[in-house]
């Protein structure tokens, strides 16, 4: 059985080594488009940009595991189409037979529109290496740096421009931070925690137009004030990379539709990853973490190879900014009220309930309450909130 995965990225990596562990014999080919092997894109915008971290601690695995494993790596060229009566793929002109596919294809950043100056010199994304060392020059002190969007890959580069001594200021459009994925109590927090280091926070505020002719020189607001920059980076969400899947004729579903066990609309063709949507809990959705790259990649190897098993989402997701580790387990669609526990020096944790039905976590430098938090989740447990609030140690509360 030929499988090709065309996407070489945390869930294409980690779908080609478990069909190994699994025991797959047969011809494995993985295709990236970047000229990188496969590597880890949290550090990019954090560790990384600051210079903490070499390339080659990125990578996922070493050149020797693929070559030990027989792991065809195809890097540097897309694929420019996928015939599915053929059953091949064309990468360079050539065609690549396959009798599985695997579409784990990622996600792109939105860019801001060309009409409002989005394509001048100085303008940045932060998805992939290439990104990040685009601007790491950039990032000197002293320098006046906009971010557009305040979710979490904006607000990650804030922190990292703060603490190279450069002047941060983030625009947001909605009335708070992260209004799209938490709550006010987790906005507050991360908000004052960027304050008190310097950044500055502009909320409810609108962009109008980048100015500059060649190159971005500042911003101008909806309100009409306009703001000097050095340089833009935009932080205004993510697409799923689902154009070849559509000119393929595949199910286009907010991404690339699946089924619980990962198929797409043609029985030999799987996707998983950022790009994938999948059913969950009567709906669908599409996740944007690594958690979800790996798991769901791995339950697509073994269905691959016959363990029809359907996919449990088991979400988490985490940040890193200034001296905050926030961790989230859960997705906190729905809630209707949220109870905050305090922990021990500083710490803090909001947990998300619908009734009486506990959804999410966001654990701010609690890595208890975040662990045990996630299994009361995963186990379909929801202590009550006065119980939460009374019990000492948190672990109690997985043996209730």
């Amino acid at each position: 059985m030929r499988v090709v995965i065309v996407g070489a990225g945390q869930a294409g990596a980690a779908l080609a080594a478990k069909l190994r562990s699994l025991g797959h014999q047969g011809p494995i080919t993985l295709i990236g488009e970047e000229p990188a092997p496969p590597y880890q894109r949290p550090p990019l915008s954090k560790a990384y940009l600051l210079g903490e971290m070499e390339e080659e601690r990125l990578w996922l695995r070493s050149a020797e595991f693929y070559a030990d494993n027989a792991i065809a790596l195809q890097l540097g060229q897309p694929v420019t189409g996928i015939d599915r009566a053929a059953q091949t793929v064309t990468v360079g002109g050539a065609a690549i037979p396959y009798d599985h596919l695997a579409l784990t294809t990622g996600s792109t950043p939105r860019r801001l529109p060309a009409a409002i100056g989005g394509d001048l010199a100085g303008v940045f994304t932060v998805r992939s290496l290439a990104d990040v060392d685009a601007m790491r020059a950039e990032f000197q002190p002293g320098r006046r740096v906009i971010i557009v969007g305040g979710g979490y890959i904006g607000l990650e580069a804030a922190a990292v421009a703060a603490k190279l001594g450069l002047h941060a200021t983030v625009l947001e459009m909605a009335p708070r931070i992260l209004q799209r994925v938490a709550a006010p109590e987790t906005s507050a927090f991360v908000a004052a925690l960027h304050r008190a280091h310097g950044v500055e926070i502009l909320e409810s505020t609108g962009l109008d137009r980048l100015l500059g002719d060649a190159r971005v020189t500042g911003v101008r607001l909806q309100d009409g004030r306009e703001l000097p920059a050095d340089f833009v980076i935009c932080g205004v969400g993510i697409t799923p990379n689902d154009r070849l899947a559509a000119a393929a004729g595949l199910t286009i579903d907010n991404g690339i539709a699946t089924d619980s066990h990962g198929r797409t609309s043609d029985p030999a063709i799987w996707s998983a990853g950022d790009c994938a949507s999948f059913p969950h809990q009567g709906g669908r959705i599409r996740l944007e973490s690594v958690g979800n790259a790996i798991d769901q990649a791995e339950a697509v190897a073994a269905n691959m190879l016959g363990a029809d098993q359907p996919y449990q989402a088991k979400p988490w997701f985490w940040s890193d900014q200034f001296d905050l580790k926030l961790q989230i387990a859960g997705l906190n669609s729905g809630y209707d009220h949220i109870v905050t526990r305090p922990g021990d020096n500083g710490a803090v944790s909001f947990w998300y309930y619908r009734g009486d039905t506990l959804l999410a976590i966001d654990a701010m430098n609690d890595p208890r309450a975040y662990m045990v938090g996630k299994r009361l989740i995963e186990s379909g447990k929801s202590p009550a909130p006065d119980t939460l609030l009374s019990t000492p140690d948190l672990k109690a509360l997985l043996k209730a």
